[in-house]
């Protein structure tokens, strides 16, 4: 996979300021958070095709929430990723409905990871969870025990990257 490669330390300091950043918007507007950003495995984590199928998704994530007002939002385009937090006036359980229908919407929509927040600051949870790229185990599983090479992850996301 081409792009740029980056490190642990920099996708730590960018998880960090990402918290920060969706507690200053959760302060601010005191409604439910949407953070999307892609969940790419491996250390190169955008490109040309990544950065298509973020902005496939945002679109989708943008219509689904025209019945509602968006406060605020922020885009950020990083080497550790690209990423969109909206402040949505609306309620938490219905803005994860919508999360989970466009991440189920189409074979790219795996590699979506679209978190909602609620005022209190909690992340709502998936009703099941995701299985593997590669196999029909719990994602979590495999990426926990790394049953998968970073090289068959990264194919398998091509592989969903070129279907856009």
């Amino acid at each position: 996979m081409q792009g740029v490669e980056i490190n642990l330390q920099q996708m730590l300091d960018r998880r960090e300021l990402r918290s920060h950043q969706q507690h200053e918007f959760l302060i601010k507007y005191s409604c439910p958070l949407i953070s999307f950003s892609m969940n790419i495995p491996g250390p190169i984590k955008t490109n040309e095709l990544i950065k298509k199928a973020f902005t496939f998704g945002k679109i989708k994530l943008l219509e689904k929430l025209k019945p509602f007002k968006i406060l605020n939002a922020l885009e950020i385009h990083e080497d550790t990723g690209d990423e969109l937090l909206l402040s949505v006036n609306g309620n938490a359980g219905n803005l994860k409905n919508i999360a989970v229908e466009i991440e189920n919407d189409s074979p790219a929509g795996r590699l979506f990871d679209i978190d909602v927040i609620d005022v209190d600051g909690k992340k709502l949870s998936r009703e099941n969870f995701r299985k593997c790229l590669l196999c029909d185990k719990q994602a979590q599983d495999c990426a926990r025990s790394r049953n998968h090479s970073v090289k068959e992850m990264q194919i398998a996301v091509e592989k969903l990257l070129s279907a856009l």
